[in-house]
């Protein structure tokens, strides 16, 4: 894919080695001065212009950039920076000896420049599409590179022919053709580059632009007021920006600086071709150009006036502006303003105390206020919560009836005070109010306070509009904010109670395991027991029965009441882990059967209720069991109640004794409460226990049904 859109690899290693370097930043180079150098020295008709020294001082500039890339050591050695140069310097050399050569000599030399012009031109795109480390990386990018040199080559063949060379007007206008329509190329290899490849792209766009534009300009300039001259030197001159930028471009220390600096440059680029195009319709469009040296001088000053005004518009607006602000609302913005710079201090992470107190300071300078006061709150009493100057807390009560009038209002004035909010004018003067609700969807979030003395000048209409708009983002601001400290609220919740869960989960782990291993105990120590003594017992029996008939009849007797004792001992051992009644009568005889067992007196009360799942009966029979068993154990004696029945759609349950009572607050933390309540949280029940010392205990619980 990269090969196809013409963007780099993501990692390719440098080509090139010290020998191309050598060649590419030292001999090319060299020859190319050295060349442009005895092109100079060659005389010719006319003597000396301007053109061909701007052109050798052209050829020194890029040779020179070729040399300082080619020391790059992370960078591909770009020979088109090299080969172009050289190339210009032969076409320049050849074409001033093809004007003062013998024949025979003229016609070599014309042939080497009609060959070297077009082949400058094609370099310079296969630069431009090799850009910024002189490699082609797509098919498209080749076969256009070998398009132009292909085409160059041609006209090179049809110009050697025809014995002709190129004309400087001709030149230029072909060469800016073909590099824009190379342009693309290059804004799409912008586009995908990165770090220093997107650096070195962003200051040769620096250098070109900057040179485009002085083309422009001294071009425009010339055709206005006939100045500068030569203009083809001139022209040709401000090119020496491009290889400027390329050698900028390979500078750590300014690489960094690029896009910043390639904004301002479009910017004024874009400045100075409006400017130019404007005056080029007027003076030579709608006008006509200046004849005597005078008008040409004034024009020329005006242009240049243009273009300063042109490039200093931006700053110099901001800063008229910031005094014109200041000289007529006594601040840095208008009232309207406000409500922008109001939206984007919404989106910092401003705490809403700070925004608000902002929005107080910005009110009382830009309206000019006696002061500026913020109410906020969402129940009956709003708080004032910012005020400039401060005034301090305050706190007003708004009830059900003034609410919604206040919630509808719009911006109000004192009037309207003295009838639905009269505890606002307390203690202020008979200066001009003005009172605009902040709600969001019907509903009253605070209240925004502005008063001017009445000295003043009215409120107007902008004024009105604009503190409408802020009340209804202060109400905006407000009503987020109230959700995120709801959201926020919840999952701190949900945190609690997921922790609370895996807590109870291991729990109930633990209690499992512990009561298998005390099942597993008691079967050891007691049911396993008795049945080892029973065979033991039974193989006496059997020695002795023909011996002894009486004493194996004694002996069975014994082994009949040891079996009815296993018996009863696994059937208490079944009990609990699960008790038989409580599967087939209900949870009102289980609890029944386990107060008739408790050392202590216990009445049980469970009309009215019904059979319910088995996780259900099971989690309050087992709390009512912890609850007996606790009061046994702390309260002995004590007359224990355990009542179970049905209400609004849930199953509750209590156990109240009459014993000394207990500290909840140190229980809370003990065994058997957290038994129970993993037991009832597991179904989404609850429990409570009420007891103080002196005065017994109650533990509540609920279960839903539903």
């Amino acid at each position: 894919m990269n090969a196809v859109m013409g963007s780099p690899p993501a990692a390719l290693p440098a080509a090139g080695g010290t020998p191309r370097r050598i060649v590419t930043g030292l001999l090319l180079p060299v020859a190319a001065i050295a060349l442009s150098a005895v092109g100079l020295r060659v005389s010719v008709p006319g003597g000396m212009t301007a053109l061909p020294a701007v052109t050798a001082g052209l050829v020194v500039a890029w040779a020179l950039c070729a040399a300082a890339t080619a020391r790059a050591p992370e960078r591909t050695p770009q020979w088109q920076l090299a080969a172009g140069a050289l190339t210009a310097s032969v076409a320049t050399s050849a074409g001033r000896l093809a004007g003062q050569a013998p024949a025979g000599q003229h016609r070599i030399a014309l042939v080497m420049a009609s060959l070297a012009t077009p082949l400058v031109i094609a370099i310079s795109v296969h630069l431009l599409l090799a850009l910024p480390d002189g490699r082609l990386y797509s098919r498209v990018r080749r076969v256009g590179a070998v398009l132009g040199y292909a085409l160059a080559a041609g006209a090179g063949a049809v110009l050697a022919v025809t014995g002709r060379q190129l004309p400087a007007a001709a030149c230029a206008l072909v060469w800016s053709l073909a590099l824009v329509c190379a342009l693309p190329a290059a804004r799409l290899r912008y586009d995908t580059a990165a770090g220093r490849d997107r650096e070195r792209l962003q200051w040769a766009a620096i250098g070109t632009v900057l040179a485009g534009t002085a083309a422009l300009s001294a071009a425009v300039l010339y055709l206005l007021v006939g100045w500068p001259t030569p203009i083809a030197a001139v022209a040709a001159g401000a090119t020496a920006l491009i290889p400027l930028g390329l050698l900028a471009g390979d500078l750590p220390q300014l690489g960094q600086y690029g896009g910043r600096v390639l904004v301002q440059v479009l910017a004024m680029a874009g400045f100075t071709v409006t400017v130019a195009v404007i005056y080029l319709v007027v003076v030579l469009g709608l006008g006509k150009p200046p004849t005597d040296g005078s008008d040409r001088e004034l024009l020329g000053l005006s242009l240049v006036a243009a273009a300063a005004a042109a490039i200093s518009f931006a700053s110099a607006r901001e800063r008229l502006l910031d005094w014109a602000n200041r000289r007529v609302f006594g601040a840095r913005q208008a009232p309207d303003e406000l409500l922008r710079t109001f939206g984007i201090r919404m989106t910092r992470a401003i705490s809403m105390d700070e925004l608000l107190l902002q929005l107080a300071e910005s009110l009382r300078k830009t309206m000019r206020l006696t002061s500026a006061e913020v109410y906020t709150g969402t129940g009956d009493v709003l708080e004032r919560v910012a005020a400039v100057p401060d005034a301090g807390p305050r706190s007003i009560v708004v009830g059900a009836r003034e609410r919604a009038v206040v919630a509808r209002a719009g911006v109000s004035g004192r009037a309207w005070a003295t009838v639905w909010l009269p505890v606002l004018l307390d203690g202020r003067g008979v200066g001009q109010l003005r009172v605009v609700p902040a709600g969001h969807a019907g509903e009253l979030f605070g209240l925004i306070v502005a008063e001017r003395p009445g000295a003043a000048d009215a409120f107007s209409e902008e004024d009105d509009r604009v503190l409408t708009e802020l009340a209804r983002q202060v109400g905006l601001a407000v009503h987020n904010a109230r959700l995120d400290t709801e959201l926020q609220t919840t999952l701190d919740e949900l945190r609690k109670q997921a922790d609370e869960l895996r807590s109870s989960r291991a729990r109930i782990v633990a209690s499992g395991d512990a009561e298998r291993r005390r099942v597993e105990r008691n079967l050891h120590d007691g049911a396993q027991q008795h049945l080892v003594a029973l065979a033991i017992n039974l193989r006496l029996t059997r020695d002795i029965v023909t011996d002894d008939p009486q004493a194996a009849a004694a002996m069975l007797d014994q082994l009949a009441g040891e079996v009815k004792d296993t018996i009863q001992e696994l059937r208490e051992l079944a009990h609990g882990i699960y008790p038989p009644l409580l599967a087939d009568s209900g949870l009102g005889e289980a609890l029944r059967a386990a107060g008739q067992r408790s050392p202590q007196p216990v009445r049980v009360s469970a009309t009215g209720i019904g059979r319910y799942a088995l996780e259900i009966e099971s989690a309050v029979y087992f709390c009512c069991l912890e609850a007996l068993q606790n009061a046994a154990k702390h309260a002995p004696g004590a007359q224990v109640e355990v009542r179970v029945w049905e209400h609004s759609g849930g199953l509750l349950f209590s156990v109240i004794d009459d014993g000394p009572g207990f500290d909840v607050e140190r229980a809370r933390g003990g065994h058997g409460f957290v038994n129970m309540a993993d037991r009832l949280g597991a179904i989404g029940g609850t429990i409570r226990w009420d007891s103080q010392p002196g005065e017994g205990s109650r533990i509540m619980g609920s279960v839903p049904l539903l």
